[in-house]
């Protein structure tokens, strides 16, 4: 084992020490983020829950019925209440 080996192979022994001594101090539960390619997917996902387009980039997300919902190449589409959660904000432009 070369010397750049046993430095990379420590460094993630240590990594893993710290998740692991970090993970039972504290019970933090977090929903995933789980984004769809297309709403019907995003809607099986969640029966009970309303879809949204969530736009990455700005770090909002529209609902149906907003003018940019389901626009442009940095988003995709979500469960609400997940968005919610992640931080997300909600999208006052484009209200009917």
């Amino acid at each position: 084992m070369s010397r750049g080996d046993f430095g990379r192979w420590a460094s993630g022994i240590a990594l893993a020490g710290a998740i692991m001594v970090g993970a039972g101090s504290a019970e933090v539960s977090a929903t995933p983020l789980t984004p769809f390619r297309y709403e019907a997917q995003a809607q099986r996902h969640c029966p009970h829950d309303k879809v949204v387009w969530l736009d990455f980039r700005k770090g909002v997300y529209y609902r149906k019925g907003q003018k940019r919902y389901g626009q442009g190449f940095d988003g995709s589409f979500v469960c609400q209440n997940e968005a919610r959660e992640s931080f997300y904000r909600r999208s006052l432009l484009g209200l009917r």
